[in-house]
């Protein structure tokens, strides 16, 4: 399929998704919305893939929404309903994002802000260059997160912390994201896209269905009490213990070979 708001290439394995408007710091537009939405569904369905990456083009990751996009209208009642059609088109695509079974990555530079957090959130690990800026801007144009900061950020760096960040609205840096846990690896800019792909040929050599139902359990279990998720895990341990993935990794560690996954 072809795009014009997205890059989308495959290499080794691994999808990587650009997203691509760097005129405008890469905020998200409907047209971007539709493409990352569509861009993930075929990764999804693409068994060569196991693996994606999401970065920004030009000097930014993603200014989160594009606050500029022309609208029609200009009443409240328009305005409340506008945002919430394409809070809905967000939502879509936060939400394949946090559900695909494969394990997706966020390279990190540049701005990083409102949407944009939220962007790099819905992935399961997060890569930021050193001279990256992230933060929650929303305060600062007297709105809100609705594509999950108020709900993820504190359970990635604990309460006090994302108030501080939703609250003032001031960026941190990728040593600063890197100390307070919201990113998994600080690394120079250069270096950013040698890293992401470093991360994601590890990944590649894991069992797909494994990485699929440690991920549901992951995402799952945080919406559970302890013991509904510990069962829940039990069960999806049995799931991967019968998998032709499981019996093929067993046999290539014995062996000392290289494995074959198929993903089942």
């Amino acid at each position: 399929m072809e795009y014009e708001a997205i890059v989308y290439e495959k290499k080794d394995n691994v999808g990587i998704i650009t997203l691509n408007r760097p005129d405008k710091l890469n905020a998200v537009n409907v047209q971007l919305a539709r493409e990352l939405e569509q861009a993930i569904d075929e990764v999804e369905v693409d068994d060569e893939v196991r693996v994606l990456i999401i970065t920004g083009s030009g000097r930014s990751f993603c200014v989160g929404a594009d606050i500029r996009e022309p609208r029609p209208e200009t009443t409240l009642f328009h305005r409340i309903n506008v945002r919430r059609n394409v809070s809905g088109m967000g939502y879509r695509f936060y939400g394949k994002i946090e559900d695909s079974g494969k394990p997706i990555i966020a390279a990190i530079h540049g701005h990083c802000f409102g949407g944009g957090l939220e962007l790099a959130m819905a992935c399961d690990l997060r890569i930021a260059a050193e001279d990256a800026q992230i933060g929650d801007q929303h305060s600062r144009i007297g709105v809100m997160g609705g594509a999950g900061s108020t709900v993820k950020l504190p359970r990635l760096i604990g309460i006090a912390k994302a108030k501080e960040l939703i609250f003032l609205g001031l960026p941190i840096d990728g040593q600063e994201a890197y100390r307070i846990g919201l990113v998994n690896k600080v690394v120079p800019k250069e270096s950013l896209m040698d890293a992401a792909m470093e991360m994601a040929q590890i990944l590649v050599d894991r069992p797909p269905i494994l990485l699929k139902l440690v991920k549901m359990c992951i995402n799952h279990g945080m919406q559970m009490d302890l013991a509904s998720a510990l069962e829940y895990e039990q069960k999806c341990s049995i799931l991967v213990g019968f998998s032709e993935d499981t019996s093929e990794a067993m046999k290539a560690y014995m062996t000392k070979s290289k494995p074959e996954f198929k993903g089942r």
